[in-house]
């Protein structure tokens, strides 16, 4: 036994020696595998006179695997407002993923923002987008998705494994996990349907983009499957607006106008033939925000920020919803292994339940705010600037130090309502396309809404309150208002609170309400773009991501994300090439 024991210590050496040396080479040589990503201020000596098939703007999670696919034909220019994040710890390696979202410099690759619900909430801005910020959990849509927008099933069949081959894993499967699992399984959220990335009723294990090492594996590894003599990416190139020529009886798109890391100005051109196209993968912000900026969206909202009107569509930032989560804390008396999402209790309640755990006991986060962050407590993102007084960080600190220290070492169970029917919408607050939007999601405004919250944390306190958790966590039962009283003195949202949030599940729901960053909408296929995600009433111009979903797929929306860009990229290549396009 000794000696087995002894093989497998070395061969997980091994292992290990492996991937240090293949991160340490990643570090200093991604532009080695990637040699077609240079800065923005390099367009002007390989720009092609000829200009380009395809501009798409955006690098994020559609934007990748979207340029991939097309530059096996045709040339293709990607740009992408933030770096890369090959080189970044924050966002590589699991054990950092609260430090990014903690993170609220220029340069950070997450980008906060706060509704005008009082949510604190982030976007991706980095190569990669969202998958390079998120909390990895990889599942397919629900079948009935893919029916409702339309897509043709094969391709889709095609698109998703082409992902998967590439970036997703099976996650370690912790105890912490294994404990919730089971505890779902006792409050009826059954069957167990196993490790897959299918879309089941019941609990099941889900992939991960983070492999065994904890490294995260982004949607901008997508791009080693590029043809690298047909793509160009530029980092650090803000879109300022698409440019149009409106001389005919259609607007058509004929490039973009960018900014460089310096600040100077460059212009990209579409190249001649009526089938190159500008395509906008911003996602659910930043493409509704850019069409605005480029004078497609209501004509009055456009004329008050004088921006002068290419397309009047009374539809673009409307339809904005954002997934409402809530959570109740486990404390435990034993350190937790850190674990992100893999295991999810897909319900017949219309919610899902998912869980995290360990990133509240290390040093940092048990000693320091973040400048007012709540890590430990399911809401990984801050307080703006101008709210960070001296008086708020003391408060914090004061109310971070009376919380059981039990509660840094454990987890906490997440409920999230499935396809919310409330809706808000974005506005533009200024011109600048570096600044936020207004954005209003109207969390809980319809009582459908309302009504599976608080069954989504009735269940949640079911599985909290299941011996596996209290076995797991050495710590007794706890009463429903003491969990409930642990989660509303977290500071989690700027929403003013009341004194019955222990006693109401409704009161709880709207006062403890944050984000899981799938907000979605904004330029709603049918109404701002067609069937084939073209915009409507304009030539050579489409949106590819998710600001086109009436719902976020599935329990975690990534996966679909990511496979859209491949199937768009895919569709577009054999619409336009037929049998010639040979992939």
């Amino acid at each position: 036994m000794a000696s087995i024991g002894a093989v497998k210590f070395v061969l997980y050496l091994v292992l290990w020696l492996v991937n240090y040396v293949s991160l340490s080479q990643g570090k200093q040589n991604w532009n080695d595998v990637y040699p077609f990503i240079r800065r923005a201020s390099s367009l002007g000596s390989s720009s092609p006179n000829s200009g380009y098939d395809y501009i798409i703007v955006g690098g994020g999670t559609a934007g990748c695997p979207l340029a991939a696919t097309l530059s096996q034909k045709f040339n293709v220019l990607l740009l992408e407002r933030g770096g890369v994040p090959f080189n970044n710890p924050n966002v590589s390696f699991l054990q950092n993923f609260h430090i990014t979202l903690a993170d609220t410099s220029p340069t950070s690759a997450s980008q906060y923002f706060i509704s005008t619900d009082g949510v604190l909430n982030a976007r991706g801005r980095v190569l990669g987008g969202g998958s390079s910020i998120n909390a990895g959990f990889y599942t397919r849509a629900n079948p009935r998705f893919i029916r409702k927008v339309g897509w043709e099933t094969q391709l889709v069949n095609e698109s998703y494994p082409w992902v998967e081959k590439q970036i997703v894993h099976r996650p370690e499967f912790s105890d912490w996990q294994r404990a919730v699992r089971d505890g779902l399984l006792d409050a009826g959220v059954s069957p167990f349907n196993g490790f897959t990335y299918d879309h089941k009723h019941g609990t099941k294990v889900g992939g991960t983009i983070f492999d065994r090492f904890g490294r995260r594996h982004t949607a901008a590894e997508l791009l080693a499957s590029a043809n690298p003599r047909k793509l160009t990416v530029l980092i650090h190139a803000t879109v300022q607006k698409i440019v149009f020529d409106t001389t005919g009886k259609r607007p058509k798109s004929t490039g973009v106008i960018f900014k460089d890391e310096n600040g100077k100005q460059h212009q990209a051109f579409l190249g001649t033939d009526r089938q190159s196209e500008v395509i906008v993968s911003s996602g659910a912000i930043g493409t509704p925000q850019l069409l605005l900026l480029s004078g497609i969206g209501p004509k009055e909202e456009l004329q008050k920020s004088n921006i002068p009107v290419v397309l009047d569509n009374k539809f673009v930032g409307k339809g904005m919803a954002d997934n409402p989560m809530n959570t109740i804390f486990v404390p435990s008396k034993r350190p937790v292994h850190q674990s992100l999402i893999e295991t999810v209790g897909i319900t017949n309640l219309g919610v899902y339940i998912e869980t995290s755990s360990g990133f509240g006991q290390s040093k940092d986060s048990i000693h320091c705010h973040h400048g007012i962050l709540s890590a430990e407590i399911g809401q990984l993102s801050t307080i703006p600037p101008k709210q960070r007084s001296h008086e708020a960080v003391e408060a914090f600190v004061k109310s971070k130090r009376d919380i059981p220290v039990e509660a840094f070492r454990g987890g906490f169970i997440l409920s999230k309502v499935a396809n919310p029917w409330s809706t808000g919408e974005l506005r533009l607050i200024n011109t600048n396309v570096e600044d936020n939007p207004a954005i209003t999601f109207n969390y809980f405004s319809h009582p459908y809404d309302l009504k599976r919250c608080v069954e989504g944390i009735r269940l949640a306190m079911k599985v909290v309150q299941s011996e596996h958790i209290t076995n797991y966590t050495l710590c007794d039962r706890q009463t429903a208002e003491k969990m409930l009283n642990l989660s509303v003195k977290a500071n989690v949202n700027l929403i003013p609170k009341h004194a019955n949030d222990t006693k109401s599940l409704e009161q709880f729901c709207r006062d403890s309400v944050i984000t899981i960053w799938h907000y979605h909408g904004g330029c709603h296929l049918g109404k701002v773009v067609n069937s084939e995600y073209k915009v409507l009433g304009v030539d050579r111009l489409r949106v590819v991501d998710g600001s086109t979903f009436t719902e976020s797929p599935g329990t975690n929306p990534q996966a679909t994300v990511m496979m859209m860009g491949r199937y768009m990229g895919l569709k577009i290549l054999r619409d336009r090439l037929g049998k010639l396009a040979g992939i």
